[in-house]
């Protein structure tokens, strides 16, 4: 009740080119079910790393036919192929978000591969998201995704200076207040991140996306506070969701001792390189109960280590996010069927 708070989901797979719709929507049920909300088709669910466009369009369509919670959903790009204008990527952007508002779920902007090989400077930014706020009729979330979880976003916002795009990031924002509802921002720095949160218009919330630093990001300071869309809150939401009820009974101390436990977890599951984070959120699902095998779209359950994914289970058991009889289980089977 305190902060408004999306876990970024992942997809269950029923093959390593297949969704298990059941189990996938039986997880987001699992979210809304604990007072979360979905974010969904975000960089989690393998957009761009395996969720090709028209499986994250039904994906999309199908979780919001079923929220019983708050629900968003990530409006890409990433049906383009090739070279691309500004123009192309603007109509792209259109097309994925007409899908997502008449599906219901609030849209999230999120940041396009294809503009950022397109744009020559902070004018081509300007103008696609200047067209887009302007066409929506409801706030959005904008979506700033650092280079540690995708290389080829590298210059966003029209510099390679964290400074200057925050600058140019910040303009487009003020000049379209009323249409932006937030901003998620993961970039993995706090110090950063606060600053950030700071300057933004009145009425303008900071979805913290930081997996390193969330607990004193969410707490705040006597300035204020972020919200929340984090792709860690999938794997650890039970015991997310009791400390966020510490934090609206005003229990700060009572969050932070929940929650705290947990960053080490997370700190390992999204270490460089970082965008294989999705290996340990679907490793930790199976682990937890919430899936009868360990797969990802494209094969990506091989992007960890053995090392990595058993460091993971210990730090998991550690943080109580997984029942540690049903983590060794599971454990001992896959390594027997492994070797």
């Amino acid at each position: 009740m305190s902060r408004e708070v999306f876990a970024a989901a992942h997809v269950v797979t029923a093959d390593e080119r297949t969704v298990d719709w059941d189990a996938t929507l039986r997880f987001r049920h699992h979210l809304w079910d604990l007072g979360l909300g979905v974010a969904e088709a975000m960089d989690t669910a393998q957009r761009g790393m395996g969720l090709e466009w028209p499986t994250a369009a039904e994906l999309i369509k199908r979780s919001a036919a079923e929220a019983t919670g708050r629900i968003c959903a990530g409006v890409a790009t990433d049906h383009l192929r090739g070279e691309v204008t500004i123009d192309d990527v603007q109509e792209a952007y259109v097309e994925q978000l007409d899908v997502v508002v008449t599906a219901g779920a609030q849209p999230v902007l999120m940041c396009s591969r294809q503009l950022a090989a397109a744009a020559r400077g902070p004018e081509a930014y300007a103008k696609v998201y200047g067209a887009l706020l302007d066409q929506v009729s409801e706030p959005v979330i904008l979506h700033w995704l650092g280079t540690a979880f995708d290389p080829a976003l590298e210059g966003y916002w029209g510099a390679r200076d964290v400074t200057d795009a925050t600058n140019n990031f910040l303009q487009i924002i003020r000049e379209h207040s009323a249409k932006v509802d937030g901003v998620k921002v993961s970039l993995l720095d706090a110090d950063h991140e606060i600053g950030l949160r700071r300057a933004l218009p009145d009425g303008v919330r900071c979805y913290t996306g930081d997996d390193f630093n969330y607990p004193e990001l969410i707490a705040g300071d006597e300035h204020g506070y972020s919200d929340a869309l984090l792709g860690i809150f999938d794997p650890i939401a039970p015991v997310a969701a009791k400390a966020l009820r510490a934090l609206d009974s005003g229990d700060t101390a009572g969050f932070r001792k929940i929650i705290d436990p947990t960053v080490p977890l997370s700190r390992h599951l999204f270490s460089a390189p970082t965008y294989y984070y999705k290996t340990g959120v679907v490793f930790l699902a199976w682990l937890a109960g919430h899936q009868d095998h360990f797969l990802l779209l494209d094969g990506l359950q091989t992007a960890r280590s053995v090392e990595h994914l058993a460091e993971a289970k210990r730090l998991a058991e550690l943080a109580g996010v997984v029942d540690p009889e049903l983590a060794n289980r599971r454990w001992s089977e896959w390594l027997a069927q492994s070797r």
